[in-house]
């Protein structure tokens, strides 16, 4: 029964390291028209239009409107030690046959 749940902990282990590991590469990235308009009307921020007529005229001289997210550096160092951690954990977890 442990071995199941064994190779599940090294796998998501795993994949925390490598997705650290991307976030400590990435310095910032750029979400397409869609997910800033999500974003925004989530978030109740002024990034996507709402409709007024200064808007309006923005968006026919800037047709897509792309928010800039930049991650902080701290999320990728505490992914690869969370994921570490998992598959350490599961490299110890006991093998019963």
């Amino acid at each position: 029964m442990t071995e199941k749940y064994r190779h599940r902990y090294f796998f998501i282990g795993l994949l925390l390291v490598l997705l650290g590991v991307q976030f400590r590469m990435v310095d910032s990235f750029v979400l397409n028209e869609s997910s800033t308009r999500t974003l925004a009307r989530f978030g109740q921020t002024a990034t996507a239009s709402n409709g007024s007529m200064m808007d309006s005229f923005l968006l026919q001289a800037y047709p897509n409107p792309m928010k800039r997210v930049e991650p902080p550096r701290w999320i990728g160092l505490s992914m690869i030690a969370l994921g570490a951690v998992m598959s350490l954990h599961a490299v110890a977890m006991p093998r019963h046959q």
